[in-house]
C-alpha cells in the first residue's frame, strides 16, 4: 500500500552553518567589538551571552536571521526568555525543536481523518505514517497538511508506492 511519513526534522548542518555565519558577523560588527558577546552551539540549542539586554536583542536577531536565511522554519525555533543578572549580563538559550509531540501528532491525525479521504494515519514515535490505497489520496493529504497552519514545521518523507 502506498504510504508516506510526516516528520518535523531540522537539518543539523544548516544550523551549524547558520551559527558559524552569525559568529563571523559577531566578530566583524563594530557594536560588538570587545563586548564579550558569544554564540555557542550545543546539540539542540544555541547559547547566547551578551553584556546587556540591548546587545542580547541584537544577538538574538542576528542568529534568527541567519537561521531563516538557511531555510530553517521559525516554527522550529523556541527562543525562550533572556536571563538578566543583577550585574547586567544577559544569557539566553535558543532551542531547536525536532519531532512531533504526542498531542500535536493526535491533532494532525484527527485533521487527516476529517478530510474524508480513504487514508489512515498512525502515530509512530515522533512521526506520523499515512497509508492509503490511492496515490492521489495521499497527495491530497499532503496538500491539505501543507495548506493548514500547524504550530510545528512539517515535512514529508518516504513516499512509497
Amino acid at each position: 500500500m502506498p504510504s508516506f511519513d510526516i516528520v518535523s526534522k531540522v537539518n543539523s548542518m544548516e544550523i551549524e552553518n547558520a551559527v558559524n555565519q552569525a559568529q563571523k558577523e559577531l566578530l566583524s560588527r563594530f557594536d560588538f567589538k570587545g563586548s564579550g558577546a558569544e554564540i555557542l552551539l550545543e546539540k539542540h540549542e544555541i547559547r547566547l551571552k551578551a553584556p546587556d539586554a540591548f546587545k542580547m536583542r541584537g544577538l538574538v536577531e542576528m542568529v534568527v536571521n541567519k537561521l531563516a536565511k538557511r531555510s530553517i522554519s521559525p516554527k522550529s525555533i523556541d527562543q525562550g526568555e533572556a536571563d538578566l543578572s543583577p550585574l547586567g549580563h544577559a544569557r539566553q538559550v535558543i532551542k531547536i525543536k525536532e519531532g512531533i509531540e504526542g498531542a500535536m501528532a493526535k491533532e494532525i491525525a484527527v485533521f487527516i481523518r476529517g478530510l474524508d479521504l480513504k487514508v489512515t494515519a498512525a502515530i509512530q514515535g515522533d512521526e506520523l505514517r499515512v497509508t492509503g490505497k490511492s496515490r492521489d489520496d495521499l497527495q491530497a493529504v499532503m496538500a491539505a497538511v501543507r495548506d493548514h497552519d500547524f504550530p510545528v514545521a512539517l515535512g514529508f518523507l518516504n513516499f512509497r508506492d
